[in-house]
């Protein structure tokens, strides 16, 4: 009985150092910026007005999904990605492993000039 109670829980303790190393994936249309909420759904992103989209999706450093009104305020370093009419869709705060790859686009302009790597989640400048 014991048995059957232990094995799970040792399984998932021996798996959780693993989770934490997951690299993320970003898409190649994700950009760098600095976000800062500021009454949900506005916030200032690189020091403009934006808006979140409806059902933008918000991921912490943990990779946890958090409500924008949790984050007002907090200067955060973000990878992000924009819907079709300019709004915010998704935002990934990054980890200081990930803000350290560098370079990283922060205009679309950069994102189309520059080369992806998916592979690698590195991109190079021409």
């Amino acid at each position: 009985m014991l048995r059957c109670v232990w094995m799970p829980l040792l399984a998932l303790c021996l798996s959780l150092p693993a989770a934490a190393q997951i690299k993320r994936p970003f898409p190649a249309n994700a950009l760098r910026g600095l976000l800062i909420v500021t009454q949900p759904p506005e916030a200032l992103l690189n020091g403009e007005a934006v808006r979140l989209a409806p059902g933008a999706r918000i991921r912490d450093a943990a990779n946890l999904q958090q409500l924008s009104g949790t984050l007002v305020g907090q200067k955060l370093l973000v990878h992000y990605t924009l819907d079709g009419t300019g709004l915010v869709q998704a935002v990934w705060v990054l980890t200081p492993e990930e803000a350290d790859r560098k370079p990283w686009p922060t205009t679309p302009e950069q994102a189309r000039s520059w080369v992806f790597d998916p592979a690698t989640q590195t991109w190079t400048r021409p």
